[in-house]
């Protein structure tokens, strides 16, 4: 497989230090460290936030440092989650003295390194918090989790935290506003294509060309079930009618966010868009506010999720406060 990289070895470093030359007055990476903070963390009187994962998921979790969003994101290697020691330094940089809270993907590693380093910044007096994103609704339990994945969903959790912590909010406060959002938002992707991990440098899986993979992971995880490949409005009907199954969304109002794997083109992702506001408006489901773009990818995975975000009047308001980073907008 061709890949646009000097060594397997050195892709995440090379990546982070590209980064921050692009973004220099959004962003600044922690000296021997795969930590990318704010460039003016630690804020004070703001509560931190810290969120990451493993690399290959880009603009996720980077991406998402700014105002109204993250205060530091901690990079893995590829889809490998960071290790404690990084993560503590993430923690240690964004403390203001107002507590930390850690956003965590549902995910074996992760949830095992960022608790590791949540009992360490206890140790060293840092008050935080955590909270775990589990709105994959395709598997209950798969290859890299107990219970359900975190998936793209986890970019809302990220806006609506990160504007609850700048309006000032306390530790307490944000992370309830953060719990409330991951018990209402859900997600479901589907795989056209595998993605190839450029340590591999094949394919992390098989599919034919007639085939797709429903529910699948952003590591390449199995989903519900091996498919012949159909029309786009089928497969988003499949999806959707997933999500709109599993809580209560009668009369509800919603955010919705169309999220690309690494290599549908745009105008895939709209064509999709397009069937999920038909899908909503039939069954009197009010659409608030739409993203459509690359958010939570998987290196180069052909294909894309959905993920719905029931709303009520708070969570509507923080989610379009103003924020500023580099990969998402309002």
């Amino acid at each position: 497989m061709k890949k646009v990289i000097n060594n397997a070895n050195h892709v995440v470093d090379e990546m982070l230090a590209g980064l921050v030359t692009a973004y220099p007055s959004f962003l600044k990476r922690l000296p021997e460290t795969t930590v990318i903070s704010r460039s003016d963390a630690p804020v004070q009187g703001k509560v931190g936030i810290v969120s990451g994962g493993g690399s290959g998921h880009e603009p996720a979790h980077a991406g998402f440092v700014g105002k109204g969003m993250l205060d530091a994101a901690v990079a893995g290697e590829v889809f490998t989650s960071p290790t404690p020691d990084q993560i503590i330094e993430a923690i240690k940089a964004v403390d203001s003295g107002n507590g930390v809270l850690l956003i965590i993907k549902n995910y074996t590693g992760d949830v095992m390194n960022f608790e590791m380093a949540q009992e360490m910044a206890e140790m060293e007096g840092i008050k935080i918090a955590s909270v775990i994103v589990n709105d994959d609704v395709a598997v209950e339990d798969s290859t890299f989790t107990v219970g359900r994945r975190g998936i793209a969903g986890t970019v809302f959790v990220h806006k609506i935290a990160g504007a609850k912590a700048d309006a000032g909010a306390s530790l307490e406060e944000v992370k309830a506003v953060a719990e409330k959002t991951i018990a209402n938002v859900r997600s479901m992707g589907v795989a056209l294509s595998p993605c190839t991990v450029p340590a591999a440098g094949k394919p992390s899986f098989t599919l034919a060309d007639n085939e797709m993979e429903i529910g699948i992971g952003i590591h390449g995880e199995p989903g519900i079930e091996r498919l012949p490949l159909a029309e786009a409005d089928n497969i988003t009907t499949i999806l959707v009618d997933k999500i709109l199954a599993d809580i209560n969304y009668e009369k509800a109002e919603v955010a919705l966010m169309v999220n690309g794997l690494g290599s549908t083109p745009e105008m895939e992702l709209h064509i999709v868009n397009r069937k999920v506001s038909e899908i909503l408006q039939e069954k009197e489901i009010t659409l608030y506010k739409t993203w459509v773009g690359e958010y939570m990818t998987s290196l180069d995975m052909e294909g894309f999720s959905i993920t719905l975000l029931k709303l009520d009047s708070e969570l509507k308001n923080l989610l379009v406060q103003d924020v500023k980073t580099i990969a998402f907008h309002v």
